[in-house]
């Protein structure tokens, strides 16, 4: 193979995406007509040259094995027209230009045991970080929460009965790289960590265990003649960020690493302004491998939310409607002192909203 014909690497890491996309959407890219949604994980969209083109969207475990990607792949061959993409949250999407393949492409995929959905006003696919599988650091598995979760709410991504889209995600620690979402499930440490001096002087860099922590919480210091650390716990918020260049500084805990709730999170800015998620239920058992405690609360949430917004109103509308007292009585969720914002500007926070004043 000729050099130029290789896939050259590039500053970002990420190949160029265009040359894998379906000769159809490249050639009408930019120059779309219009779309519609003729069912639950369907697409359809039409370009002002008159082509046509329909994806086909599923779900799938979110960490893939060679097999599952191979039996997604075959389908594709056989059934589509042999071009692919993924989703943020590993769904797979199908693209092809004859509408006669979409429904046997749809009963390919579910007989296979992958569910067709995910689009429109549907519950999302969880996205979350790497779990215990690939990360240095977490306090939990967030692809065990989405396995376990998603199968109670697989028919809300199925079908398209909320009042807009959901979006769910997880986190496996408090720097939260799983990001915000309309409903964020997030790992919660609740003691600082235990320090094993024996070890941190053969295993640890300590001026980069320092530099990690951002509360400047952890300094240089001697424990039993041996250079360690130690942790000013006034200081302390808990969050992990410490562990990972140094794992004698264990902070998971069996007992006293819990799962959180927030909700409220959007990054759209169609209708209003993007919004921060917010604190709604902590110290949920994180519990596996099935996290019952953490699903029916998320359920509860979604439930008050289907019966009481209004069509198009994201999470975060509905509760500025409402207002967070209101959102507490409907969900049945306990309001604790510690949920009320008291970082420095949350006076003007609580101020610009119209049921709490200061």
């Amino acid at each position: 193979m000729a050099l130029e014909d290789m896939r050259q690497p590039i500053e970002s890491g990420c190949p160029d995406g265009f040359q894998y996309t379906h000769p159809v959407m490249m050639k009408n890219y930019g120059q779309w007509k219009w779309h519609d949604h003729p069912r639950p994980g369907v697409l359809r969209h039409v370009a002002y040259s008159g082509d046509t083109i329909w994806t086909v969207k599923a779900g799938t475990q979110r960490i893939l094995d060679v097999f599952t990607l191979r039996k997604l792949c075959d389908i594709g061959d056989q059934y589509a027209d042999g071009y692919v993409r993924f989703t943020l949250r590993s769904n797979i999407e199908y693209m092809v230009t004859d509408e006669a393949k979409v429904e046997p492409l749809i009963k390919a995929l579910e007989d296979a045991g992958f569910i067709v959905g995910g689009t429109a006003n549907s519950v999302s696919m969880i996205s979350h970080t790497q779990g215990w599988l690939h990360c240095d650091i977490p306090g939990t598995d967030a692809s065990g929460v989405v396995k376990a979760m998603m199968d109670e709410l697989i028919d809300e991504f199925r079908n398209c009965n909320m009042p807009n889209r959901v979006h769910l995600t997880t986190s496996c620690c408090q720097i939260n790289c799983g990001g915000q979402g309309d409903i964020a499930i997030n790992v919660q440490h609740t003691k600082p960590p235990k320090i094993n001096h024996d070890l941190v002087s053969n295993v640890c860099e300590r001026p980069s265990v320092v530099a990690r922590c951002p509360v400047a919480a952890i300094r240089p210091a001697m424990v039993n003649g041996k250079p360690s650390l130690e942790v000013d716990e006034k200081k302390c918020i808990c969050c992990g960020a410490c562990y990972p260049p140094c794992p004698p500084m264990q902070i998971n805990d069996a007992e006293h690493t819990k799962l959180a709730i927030w909700v409220g999170g959007n990054h759209s800015n169609a209708r209003g302004k993007p919004t921060f998620q917010k604190l709604v239920a902590a110290g949920i058992p994180n519990n596996p491998p099935r996290w019952p405690e953490a699903t029916a609360i998320v359920k509860r949430i979604l439930n008050a939310y289907k019966e009481g917004a209004k069509d198009w109103e994201r999470i975060n509308d509905w509760i500025e409607r409402i207002g967070w007292p209101r959102f507490f009585e409907v969900t049945g969720l306990p309001f604790t002192k510690y949920h009320i914002d008291n970082w420095r500007g949350a006076r003007n926070s609580l101020n610009a909203s119209t049921h709490i004043r200061f």
